[in-house]
């Protein structure tokens, strides 16, 4: 390695006299430097026509390139392997390597450390539903989609959120099924509310009092969806999703329904994706944790305070661009899409920067 180097002005003088017919020897005795830099001096000229510096290859790599090959592939073929486990692989081998050089090796191959996404597990039944409901909703006008009243309970914890998991991953590659953690509907939580949006705002929301059950469940709706789709101002004609929980399904409910004389959509079980709700709880659950509430009481009055805050253009940024989560859905098969977390993250940013202007 040099310990020492000619400035640019020395380089372009050994050139000139090379030029105007000196011998390596006499333009080492002319400027004073070693004939062997002088030599080299020309040498580069010669192949690059330039005494500039070029690029240098800088320290040789720790591992070897089948060493490295192989830690990509292992983080590749398993997402889930933590870097203790590719350190004692590659120490297996007889090369050792500290964790922060395995993790930059595979930052250069486009793998980076994120967060499992939870995602609920799919069978191939559920799948194939998911595809049949986006293919044959897929050229339905905007109009009908602004006709649906989107129903859904959710649990809202007091305190704390899930445990995290990292995986090795691609840009752009995080709902794949190697990549998530998956998850089952469970009971239990600090409240359970039921709530309801249109395009044209929220509608109502009521906690939850005690287990749900059909009985429950009418009630829910007997007080509150007609109430809703008044305020909403949807129209007799308007469209009411729920989901194929047992007591949404149950043959009374259903007589309720066909009495009130209302269409119910029909659904696909297990199949978050395809219901915008899931961005509102999102953002609800966000706005209220950062309320920071101290018992169940508050935690019910911030709930419904923050579900009315939610304005009517947010409700609509999210069902104008439905017709993409069915095409994400018929991309990937049936299966979870990217659609969802990027329309949440989109109006989580737009509703920021309203208060930021605000």
């Amino acid at each position: 390695m040099k310990n020492k180097e000619h400035t640019r002005q020395v380089r372009d003088t050994v050139v000139k006299k090379f030029k105007a017919g000196f011998g390596y020897k006499k333009i080492s005795q002319a400027l004073n430097i070693p004939r062997s830099t002088v030599q080299a001096i020309i040498l580069k000229w010669k192949e690059y026509q330039t005494t500039a510096n070029l690029p240098r290859p800088g320290r040789p790599s720790k591992l070897s390139a089948h060493t490295r090959r192989r830690l990509i592939r292992d983080a590749a073929k398993r997402p889930m392997i933590t870097l203790d486990e590719l350190q004692r692989s590659t120490a297996e081998v007889g090369d050792s390597a500290h964790r922060t050089t395995i993790s930059r090796i595979l930052h250069k191959s486009g793998l980076y450390g994120r967060v499992a996404r939870r995602k609920p597990f799919l069978k191939d039944i559920h799948k194939k539903c998911c595809l049949k409901f986006a293919t044959s909703h897929l050229g339905d006008t905007p109009n009908m989609w602004k006709k649906v009243l989107w129903s859904d309970e959710t649990k809202i914890e007091l305190f704390g959120n899930n445990a995290k998991r990292y995986v090795w991953r691609e840009s752009n590659t995080a709902h794949p099924s190697e990549h998530t953690i998956p998850t089952v509907k469970h009971g239990g939580g600090s409240i359970m509310v039921w709530a309801c949006f249109s395009s044209a705002g929220t509608g109502k929301m009521v906690k939850i009092d005690g287990k749900m059950d059909g009985a429950k469940y009418r009630t829910i709706l007997e007080e509150n969806l007609m109430e809703s789709a008044k305020d909403l101002r949807l129209g007799r004609r308007f469209v009411f999703q729920q989901d194929n929980d047992p007591k949404h399904k149950a043959k009374s409910t259903m007589e309720w329904f066909k009495n009130k004389h209302i269409q119910v959509l029909e659904w696909p079980s297990q199949s978050p994706d395809l219901n915008p709700i899931e961005n509102l709880w999102k953002e609800l659950k966000t706005a209220v944790h950062k309320c920071s509430p101290s018992n169940l009481t508050e935690l019910e009055l911030f709930c419904k305070e923050e579900w009315e805050k939610m304005s009517v253009s947010q409700c609509a940024k999210l069902i104008e661009p439905y017709p993409k989560r069915l095409t994400a859905v018929i991309a990937a098969k049936g299966a979870c899409s990217l659609t969802n977390r990027m329309l949440s993250r989109r109006v989580i940013v737009r509703r920021t920067a309203q208060h930021v202007i605000a």
